[in-house]
């Protein structure tokens, strides 16, 4: 079924007008902040710079026709936006360490205001691995097989929350796994590995399900539902393969601390030296005198 273009949907209603004006102040927020904060600026802040402007403008591709258009005739079209607003753009704004941005940018008593904000408890629940994963890629299953996803194409509330989960949970997964911002309950390497491992498995048992119609839930033609498990196979693949090798990147192993050396114990104290017998004692000794007196 083809759902009929609404003016939210399109691309050209306020609603995209609004998302992708959003976005282009994203973009310039940072670069203010860049910026501002430059006095400790670090080689490699034009590559984040970069990666930031990136991830912009992967959304804002994402978000503007042709893509949007597609997104709402064809399922394949859904899907390759669903790869671009969630996965492939979060990924470079993460690498864009905004976070670190921000901070270099504020006071410093307002820097510490938000470095207590992200060890705070709550923060901390957030932005664990699990829950980072339940919130990307099993709520995959949620929107595909169940109606919801056929709710969001008409309603464009719903249609615009979707987007916005899609890109606020593939930022929070990429934050957890690779950014190279600070970030609450990161685990070691080994077990963000086993996490993408995780995530990476999950992603393909839902394309395949959705290749065979099997607990799927989208009115679309088949031909189409099976494209897009396709375009969220593969694509799926190369975003998550990207997000390891950002891993390893951004992957700074821990100092290992020198062994501290003892010092060498100091060398015992010479025994007290045995007073040399005076010579006229020892021709005393040697004399024998004792035994002839």
């Amino acid at each position: 079924m083809h759902h009929p273009p609404g003016p939210a949907h399109d691309g050209g209603g306020w609603g995209t007008v609004l998302a992708v004006a959003g976005v282009a102040a994203l973009a310039v927020a940072y670069l203010l902040l860049a910026h501002r904060g430059s006095g400790r600026a670090r080689p490699r802040d034009r590559w984040r710079t970069a990666m930031f402007l990136t991830g912009c403008a992967l959304l804002a591709v994402a978000l503007l026709p042709p893509i949007a258009p597609l997104a709402h005739e064809d399922f394949r079209g859904h899907m390759l936006q669903h790869m671009l607003l969630g996965m492939y753009a979060p990924l470079a704004l993460v690498l864009g360490a905004p976070l670190t941005v921000l901070l270099r940018a504020l006071p410093t008593d307002r820097a510490r205001e938000l470095t207590g904000a992200l060890r705070s408890r709550p923060m901390a629940f957030l932005a664990h691995p699990i829950v980072a994963l339940t919130l990307s890629t099993g709520s995959l299953a949620v929107l595909y097989f169940t109606p919801l996803y056929d709710a969001t194409t008409t309603r464009p509330a719903l249609h615009w929350l979707m987007h916005a989960h899609f890109v606020l949970s593939g930022f929070l997964f990429a934050w957890v796994i690779a950014g190279p911002d600070p970030a609450p309950s990161r685990p070691r390497v080994n077990a963000r590995l086993l996490v993408l491992g995780a995530a990476i498995a999950l992603h393909a048992v839902i394309a395949q399900l959705m290749y065979g119609g099997f607990l799927t839930d989208v009115d679309a033609p088949i031909a189409e539902v099976r494209g897009g498990a396709e375009i969220m196979y593969y694509g799926g693949d190369i975003a998550e393969l990207l997000l390891a090798a950002a891993l390893v990147a951004t992957w700074r192993p821990a100092r290992r601390t020198a062994p501290v050396r003892r010092r060498p114990s100091p060398a015992p104290a010479p025994a007290a030296a045995v007073p040399r017998l005076r010579p006229e004692w020892g021709a005393i000794r040697t004399s024998g005198w004792w035994r002839r007196r």
